[in-house]
């Protein structure tokens, strides 16, 4: 196996004999062939737009597919040959759509031509064929460039599918993915091409985001400030983590009036701040400071766990019976609900003891969406311009348990007083209980959500920088990024598509950027990797 899509890829060059998520040799093959057999269906697809055909099915599936072979998503080999059975025949059944239609479907080697095999184990020989190292071309460069759009394709379909779900889909999404995983079976576009690829992946992230903003926001409200406890009550406990919040909103309305906690953790803190799952009395707080530890935190836990977008690394025979999955995720062995029907999370709550005592805790405040920071903008460029707030850092993005990530813990604590820390995505949990105070009433450490959220935070700098009749580049804003799969890939892409330059990135760089790519990023955004605390508030404040 070859795998280094993660910042916490082994000695930071790539996984070769088993991830560090816990992925094995077995399953990393099998998501190799399932990509490749995506690249096929991708090429039909194209194909098939350019004689107007293009089928709603195989939009939804790609991006379904690919968001599986995410860091931490799906560890089952069994889902993957379903996977990988599914591409093929979904991709024969639209050649003879795009046939009919005057398309070309003649390719007689390669993806599309591509036939899976019967058993695992020869799926497996195939998969290990096919993998990143086996892409057309012999430059460097533009290899790097082909596994940074894929790892962006990868994050924008994990959107796409959650945007997806509450009923908000976008043509150019779909046509973008299935152009940029066709693409990396071509060896005639030059590295400007891939270049140019690499920021239109940015666009269709931006575009997905924008989507499942309009499904969170439409279906739940926009999240409004909420102060969320850390503690726990005595009773029965489901905790929820991820990022799914039709999940959660299924599993609060089953819940409902039998006597069971619901709790999140991870990415599924920010939900607190939704009016419509607001409305569940039984809807309590927090558990858990970070996603990281919470195979440590579960130990302790006398709950069930209801993993959705992310699933806990390596999981212990230990916790046999009280973990669940959902949605994508899945693991050999745990029970998965792959219907919403989660009678058999609430039966395992109710069997276990759950929490003994009442215990109170510290509360954090969640919900400043744009919505929310926006309604007071005329406070916030009041408080700019007279002087009284200098700056703005954008701390953001994942966390992770490779040591250096303390950096973001301790960037926080030594940020001026007299300046403000927007905060999205679990990398806030190194952080997300400091108490910074307010500068004249507006709280000093914002969260503005999931790393979706993303999204909000660029409105609320777009807004910013048009009260000021200035360009985002030029307000007193820096981005201090934190990245560990490929959503966050995907997100940085983003940013890079509209132009925001000078951006911090660490714990470290990514391992699939050539020094050549990394040189163009630097001179053409000005990106950089973190140093210290000290140093980096120094470079951005003087």
């Amino acid at each position: 196996m070859f795998c280094y899509q993660c910042e916490q890829t082994a000695k930071g060059t790539g996984c070769t004999i088993q991830g560090v998520c816990g992925k094995s040799p077995e399953v990393a093959a099998l998501q190799d062939l399932l990509l490749y057999n995506l690249m096929g269906l991708a090429q039909v697809a194209v194909e098939g737009r350019k004689v107007g055909v293009s089928d709603k099915d195989v939009n939804a599936f790609t991006v379904k597919a690919a968001f599986s072979t995410l860091t931490n998503v799906d560890f089952d080999p069994d889902r993957f040959v379903a996977l990988i059975n599914s591409a093929f025949k979904k991709r024969e059944q639209l050649k003879e759509r795009v046939k009919s239609a005057g398309g070309r479907t003649d390719w007689p080697e390669g993806p599309s031509a591509f036939h899976p095999r019967k058993t695992l184990n020869d799926l497996v020989k195939q998969g290990e064929a096919v993998g990143l190292k086996s892409y057309p071309g012999n430059n460097p460069d533009i290899l790097s460039l082909k596994h940074t759009v894929l790892f962006g394709i990868k994050g924008v379909s994990a959107y796409a599918d959650h945007a997806q779900i509450l009923g908000q889909e976008d043509e150019t999404v779909y046509a973008f993915v299935h152009k940029g995983l066709a693409s990396i079976q071509r060896d005639d576009l030059s590295l400007e091409e891939w270049v140019g690829l690499t920021l239109e992946c940015g666009k269709a992230a931006l575009k997905a985001m924008e989507l499942l903003d309009a499904g969170n926001t439409g279906v739940y409200g926009h999240p409004v400030p909420t102060k969320v406890p850390l503690g726990h009550k005595k009773g029965k406990a489901i905790l929820v983590s991820g990022h799914d919040l039709r999940d959660l909103e299924a599993l609060l309305k089953q819940t409902e009036g039998k006597g069971i906690n619901i709790y999140t953790h991870g990415e599924m803190l920010p939900t607190h701040g939704y009016p419509k799952l607001k409305q569940y009395k039984h809807f309590y707080g927090q558990f858990g400071t970070a996603w990281q530890k919470q195979l440590k935190e579960f130990a302790d836990f006398p709950g069930a766990v209801l993993m959705t977008t992310n699933c806990i690394q390596r999981p212990s025979k230990k916790y046999e019976g009280n973990l669940f999955t959902s949605g994508m995720v899945g693991w050999p062995g745990i029970p998965h609900i792959s219907d919403l029907n989660f009678q058999p999370v609430i039966d395992r709550a109710l069997a276990l003891p759950g929490f003994q005592e009442d215990e109170a805790g510290p509360e954090v405040m969640v919900g400043f969406a744009r919505n929310a920071v926006l309604g007071v903008a005329d406070k916030v460029v009041e408080a700019v311009r007279s002087g009284v707030i200098r700056h703005f850092f954008l701390v953001a993005g994942c966390d992770g348990a490779k040591p250096g990530r303390n950096y973001y813990t301790e960037f926080v604590e030594k940020v001026p007083k007299d300046c403000i820390v927007l905060t999205l995505a679990c990398g806030k949990y190194r952080f997300f209980d400091k108490d910074l105070g307010d500068i004249g009433g507006i709280p000093r450490l914002l969260d503005v959500g999931q790393c979706n959220d993303a999204y909000s935070a660029v409105q609320i700098a777009s807004a910013l920088a048009s009260a000021f009749d200035t360009q985002v580049n030029d307000l007193p804003l820096s981005l201090i990024i934190s990245w560990y799969e490929q959503k966050a890939v995907c997100v940085l892409l983003a940013l890079l598509h509209l132009g925001i330059k000078n951006i911090r990135l660490g714990p470290s760089l990514p391992a699939f950027l050539t020094p050549n790519v990394l040189d163009t990023l630097v001179k053409t955004f000005g990106i950089q990797p973190v140093s210290t605390p000290d140093e980096d508030l120094k470079a951005i404040l003087g």
